[in-house]
Order: structure tokens, then C-alpha cells, then sequence
């Protein structure tokens, strides 16, 4: 097997700890296009304009490994050419992040309710990831996994890009105890402790994962840790780590989380989907990645992370650091 060229490095730097987008123009058996400008403009008149690519060349915006680009270099295939996207501007989350734990190869962050953790969608500048990498100086940072946007609590970031593949593993290879808490509705007639099995699946556009028939993907324990009034508080052991496996299979149990605009049964909760807007940052997804624990694969130390974050709904008050 042929071995595959390493990528060359990025001449841009991050802008507000976003990296440049990289572009490989493809191959062009039929010699469509003549030019650079050719390609580019064929490429994103359908989202921003013709015009606005003949703009970006003339800012010098597009970028190869020589330098800015005219637009006027002969088509080559395999080129690689890097640009800033220009991002529409986004309502800032008014929560911090927090740092439970920092060295030279690792960071622990407590990332508040409604933060995405990496740049997705319509959510890029203000993110875990941008706000790290500004705010620590540390450009090279990445997740070792990923927490749902909504949900709050504990993400691993890795410093180095060589260490990087050490701790995804961890989480591939499910040698991390992870451990969460949610508020939900108490039902005594919800037998607990109990572990719930099933097939999920996330179809993109589609804002929710589902349960399907076929064999189990997604394990989760679920067990109960207080009650107080109508409200359960409840402590989540995921096995595998589907998208939103927590979700479903606490509304599953006829158990939904509190906020959770999923799912319509969800107490307080409203319909619609995920992302509608505006946000009530007031009324954050009551579930809390609070505990990380694995065995380091660089130097083998035991560790043990407890998120500062609280939820409101249990704490009858405001989100807070302990």
C-alpha cells in the first residue's frame, strides 16, 4: 500500500482560534478549468458569489504554500490552497469555561450548558475549542472526544498533536469510566437501577437520534441519587458513547431530562428541535458530565477528574461553580 504524503502545514494562521479551511483541487481528466479562478469560482459562486470570490482573490485571501493567489496560476491538480471563511456573527454563550486541570499534555475543561465543544454548523468562533486555544495560547489543542453542545461538564483536550492519538484511544477503546447526572421526573414505578440496551442511530438533518430494531450499539446504567418532590436526580454510566445515547434512553424509561428540547415530553422543554432560536440560557439541558477516570497511556498515572459545575434544577438555584 502506497504510503500517503503528510499534509503540508497550514500558511495561515488560526483567526479567533479557528484554523483556515484547506482546500485539494481535484482531478480534472476533461480540463474544465483553465485557471486557479476557474475552480474557485465554480466551486463557491452556489454559497457566496462569483463576486465575492473575485473579491477574496483580489484581498489575497486565497492562500497556497508560496504565498497569496492571484486566481490567475494554472490549474493544478493536488494544489493545495487554504482561506478564512467569513462566519456569520453568533450570540455569545455567558457561561465561561472552566479549567479543572491543566498540564504540558493534557487540559481538563468544565464546558458550560450550550457551548459546542468543537466548530460545527453555526457555531465556529465561539466554541470550547476557539475559546481554549485563544485564551490558553495553546494553537495546536484538540479534543480527545466530544460533548454534546447542550450538556455540560468535563472534556479532555489533548496539547500536543502527537499525544493526540494516545487519548482518543482511550475512548475508542472505552478505557474511560465516565460518569453523568441528570434531573429528571421521579416515577417510583420506574424500577432502578436498571441498564438499558439498544440500537440508536443519528441520521444527518434529522435533530434527533433514535432507537431502531436490530442489535444493541448503545448500553447505559442508569441509577437513582436523590429525590425531591416531583424530581429525580439520577446517575448515568454510559458503556458506548452513541450520539445522545443519555437522552434517548432516559426517555426511554419515560424519565426525559429536564430542558431537553428533543423530546416534547421533556418538562420544560420546548418543541421544536435543538437549535431553534433564541436560546433561554436560562433554561440549560439538566444533565452534567461530572466524572472522568482512566489510566494516563503516556505515563500510566491513575487519574480521577470531578466537574466544579452544578445543575439547577436539583441545586434550586443558578448554574454554579462549587
Amino acid at each position: 500500500m502506497r504510503r500517503r504524503s503528510p499534509l503540508p502545514p497550514a500558511p495561515l494562521p488560526q483567526r479567533d482560534g479557528v484554523d483556515p479551511a484547506r482546500v485539494r483541487l481535484p482531478a480534472d481528466p476533461d480540463g474544465a478549468w483553465r485557471t486557479v479562478r476557474d475552480h474557485l469560482v465554480d466551486r463557491f459562486q452556489g454559497a457566496i458569489g462569483a463576486g465575492r470570490v473575485a473579491q477574496m482573490l483580489e484581498a489575497g485571501r486565497f492562500v497556497g504554500v508560496d504565498g497569496a493567489l492571484s486566481g490567475e496560476e494554472p490549474y493544478l491538480a493536488g494544489r493545495y490552497v487554504w482561506f478564512h471563511r467569513d462566519f456569520a456573527p453568533e450570540v455569545p454563550v455567558p457561561f465561561e469555561v472552566g479549567i479543572v486541570h491543566r498540564d504540558e499534555r493534557i487540559v481538563i475543561a468544565d464546558k458550560p450548558h450550550f457551548l459546542a465543544t468543537t466548530p460545527r454548523g453555526r457555531h465556529v468562533t465561539d466554541t470550547a475549542l476557539a475559546r481554549l486555544r485563544r485564551d490558553l495560547g495553546l494553537p495546536a489543542l484538540q479534543p480527545a472526544h466530544r460533548l454534546d453542545r447542550l450538556t455540560a461538564g468535563l472534556v479532555l483536550f489533548v496539547v500536543r498533536p502527537e499525544d493526540r492519538g494516545a487519548y482518543q484511544g482511550l475512548f475508542s477503546g472505552r478505557r474511560v469510566r465516565k460518569e453523568y447526572e441528570a434531573v429528571a421526573p421521579y416515577d417510583g414505578g420506574v424500577a432502578l437501577p436498571v441498564t438499558v440496551r439498544s440500537r440508536i442511530v443519528k441520521e444527518r438533518g434529522v435533530p434527533a437520534a433514535r432507537e431502531v430494531a436490530g442489535e444493541a450499539n448503545a448500553v447505559s446504567r442508569v441509577e437513582p441519587a436523590g429525590r425531591r418532590g416531583g424530581l429525580g436526580r439520577y446517575r448515568l454510566l454510559p458503556e458506548t458513547g452513541r450520539t445522545h445515547q443519555l437522552r434517548v434512553h432516559m426517555n426511554r424509561l419515560g424519565l426525559p431530562i429536564l430542558n431537553d428540547p428533543l423530546f416534547p415530553g421533556s418538562p420544560g422543554g420546548p418543541a421544536g428541535g435543538e437549535d431553534v432560536e433564541p436560546e433561554d440560557f436560562g433554561t440549560p439541558l439538566q444533565l452534567l458530565a461530572r466524572v472522568l477516570e482512566f489510566r494516563d497511556p503516556v505515563d500510566g498515572r491513575e487519574w480521577r477528574f470531578e466537574s466544579r459545575l452544578r445543575l439547577a434544577a436539583w441545586d434550586a438555584g443558578p448554574l454554579a461553580r462549587s
